[in-house]
């Protein structure tokens, strides 16, 4: 994919995110099963640099549904691993080897053959974590490869209860699943946790469990 297209796509993602607040949830596959009836490959990105932050504990509940309902997942814990920021070199031509040889490999590998992409992700000045945002934008050296169709989970915490302050790493993640075409198959957004470990005592984690279990 050229350059110019990919700019092309995002601008009709971002209309096509107004619209995402009054579309109908969209159908699920049966549980344990992908397109083909088979366990599902799912790829859990993880974005707290706190092991036991919240985010990181409902991804842990989430991983536990999905192993229980009979898929396969694997985590990729960004915070704890060594993914260099995109610079923007274009070396890449939107579907070629980057030009930094790091941690970020195990994500490409995996995420081509994933059924389901889960982001978990604190809020950190109203969007997602850097670590997690460095992973994302390193999606773009294999764009083009990515607009096949998957599934997206997103599991969010924050300190306080404003609607709106979830309003950007909402709209975030609705175009970047325009963008790519895939679809929601849930989220968690939990409030109101701030200190670590603080959503355990919370029906969230329960919640990031039987999402992991209806997928």
């Amino acid at each position: 994919m050229k350059r110019r297209d990919f700019l092309k796509h995002s601008l009709a993602a971002a209309g096509g995110a107004l619209l995402a607040a009054t579309a109908q949830p969209l159908s699920h596959a049966r549980a344990g099963e992908n397109s083909t009836g088979g366990a599902m490959n799912i790829l859990v990105l993880t974005g707290s640099p706190r092991k036991n932050g919240n985010s990181a504990i409902l991804a842990d509940h989430f991983i536990r549904g999905v192993t229980e309902a009979g898929h396969h997942a694997e985590r990729f814990d960004a915070a704890f691993h060594n993914v260099h920021p995109c610079t923007a070199c274009n070396s890449c031509g939107m579907n070629g080897p980057c030009v930094f040889q790091d941690d970020f490999s195990f994500v490409r590998e995996r995420i081509l053959r994933a059924d389901v992409v889960a982001f978990a992700t604190p809020m950190y000045y109203f969007g997602m974590s850097a670590q997690l945002k460095a992973v994302i934008d390193r999606f773009y050296a294999i764009s083009s490869l990515l607009h096949t169709p998957k599934k997206a989970v997103l599991m969010m915490t924050y300190a306080n209860h404003s609607a709106r302050n979830e309003s950007p790493i909402l709209t975030h993640y609705e175009v970047l699943l325009e963008y790519l075409g895939w679809t929601d198959a849930g989220r968690v957004i939990a409030p109101g946790v701030w200190p670590a470990g603080a959503v355990e005592r919370t029906p969230y984690p329960g919640q990031a469990c039987a999402l992991g279990k209806s997928l």
